[in-house]
């Protein structure tokens, strides 16, 4: 039987626990693929508009079509696009409701383990980009430890309990992401690692932006009171506060980009 499925709903959340570990990442992203202006673009799976904002911003595509199938998230993504460059549109990363051919870049924003078959989600970017246009993707390692909340998320095996897993999570890594992109019959095809660090005001914060995660929720549903303090308390430990109080932790993630054909 399955478990239960991650999934983000409120958009407001995600942006506070993830939205700005997206942008961190994202910009490093953008930076290697070095994009032109004027691009037309698709942001698979572009949830709270995180992504996408960031993409209107560093790069003036002249159009930007994001997709994803939690409305919630969509709701959010809507309200806070004031550029007029982007819609937004329920959808499935499998079935992409776009012409051949007919955008310049697809990109999916730590999203590609989420997709149930993701070489068909791969060969929906590639059907949809022209010839010449970017297919490009980065993704948490979420089995190499690189998920920014890994520290709760260790803390919680170490215990005896199981972390809920993205359906995908082995394409999120590196050599997984090639044979994908691979086998969409991309050409010039590189990947990379990025890497990026986040500072919180102190480690209530930390602690609090954490719960907004559905995987953690999942997790610290099947645990007791007690188990959560201890839990907190370990995490505690091992983020050491500088002076004024604040954490930094870090996180790792895998680029991939390639041609279409």
């Amino acid at each position: 039987m399955a478990g239960p499925q991650i999934k983000f709903e409120d958009g407001a959340s995600y942006e506070n626990m993830m939205g700005v570990w997206s942008r961190l990442a994202g910009e490093v992203f953008l930076d290697w693929l070095d994009l032109q202006k004027g691009l037309r673009c698709v942001d698979v799976g572009c949830g709270n508009g995180a992504f996408t904002e960031l993409l209107v911003e560093r790069c003036a595509p002249s159009e930007v079509q994001g997709i994803d199938p939690s409305e919630g998230q969509l709701a959010f993504a809507r309200q806070r696009h004031t550029a007029n460059v982007a819609t937004f549109r329920q959808g499935d990363a499998m079935a992409l409701p776009y012409a051949d051919n007919g955008l310049d870049l697809a990109t999916m924003a730590l999203v590609i383990f989420f997709v149930p078959d993701p070489a068909k989600g791969v060969a929906e970017m590639t059907r949809v980009v022209r010839s010449g246009g970017t297919v490009a993707a980065y993704a948490w390692d979420v089995l190499g430890g690189g998920f920014p909340l890994e520290l709760l998320y260790a803390g919680v095996r170490a215990m005896g309990h199981k972390m809920p897993q993205p359906p995908s999570a082995a394409a999120s890594r590196s050599a997984a992401m090639r044979d994908l992109w691979d086998g969409a019959g991309l050409l010039s095809i590189e990947t990379r690692e990025i890497v990026v660090q986040r500072t919180y005001r102190d480690f209530d914060e930390f602690w609090t932006m954490s719960m907004a995660s559905p995987s953690l929720r999942i997790a610290l549903s099947a645990m007791s009171q007690d188990e959560i303090a201890q839990l907190r308390a370990r995490a505690r430990d091992e983020m050491p506060a500088d002076a004024a109080g604040r954490i930094t932790t870090g996180a790792r993630a895998n680029a991939v980009k390639g041609r279409v054909a």
